[in-house]
């Protein structure tokens, strides 16, 4: 495991977050806060997912100040439109109609703290999806259940494995984190052992 001098906590709930962290091997440990997901819709689409992040972090209080506190959210956008998390099937199945056969961005943005000190960024991936047809878009919602997915699909999951033609940017950012820059970031706190000659 990766180790830090400082202690990490992911406020995240995501499972797919926490997977994509434990797979770069860092040592962590979850914990969640209740937050609004409320926004301005007259931000800029990137500022959006930066600004959920840092309302996330906000909640993370002065008992925190000895350790990396790190929060991230994810947004879709087609044609300028944020699709957020369906509410129902039929929400889902008009997302995974809209976005069949075009292509989409998504924007994952990150905010983290050490003390006072808050950093945020954002980073952006263009997806093309293929056509979809209405049973494959069906039997996905049944089996995969994308009620807590921007965008009503996860890259990980059957449509994702089956719909995306191609990827101009991170998977890892459409997964939820764009890890590359997250450890860019985190790379200063790492300690790395001493290897005995």
């Amino acid at each position: 495991m990766i180790k830090l001098s400082k202690h990490l906590i992911l406020g995240s709930g995501s499972p797919r977050r926490k997977e994509i962290l434990q797979n770069a091997g860092f040592e962590f440990d979850v914990e969640t806060k209740p937050t609004s997901e409320e926004f301005d819709p007259s931000q800029m689409p990137e500022e959006i997912p930066v600004f959920l992040a840092k309302q996330k972090l906000a909640e993370f209080g002065e008992e925190y100040a000895d350790k990396i506190v790190l929060c991230a959210d994810t947004v879709v956008v087609l044609d300028g439109e944020i699709l957020n998390k369906p509410a129902n099937e039929s929400e889902a199945t008009e997302m995974l109609k809209a976005l069949s056969g075009k292509k989409h961005e998504v924007i994952t943005g990150v905010a983290f703290k050490t003390g006072n000190v808050i950093e945020s960024f954002y980073d952006t991936c263009l997806v093309d999806f293929e056509e979809l047809s209405d049973s494959e878009i069906e039997y996905y919602i049944k089996t995969c259940m994308p009620f807590d997915k921007a965008g009503a699909y996860g890259i990980q999951d059957f449509i994702g494995m089956i719909g995306v033609k191609s990827l101009k940017g991170s998977f890892y950012t459409v997964m939820g984190l764009p890890i590359h820059l997250v450890y860019g970031k985190l790379k200063r706190f790492i300690v790395w052992p001493t290897v005995a000659d």
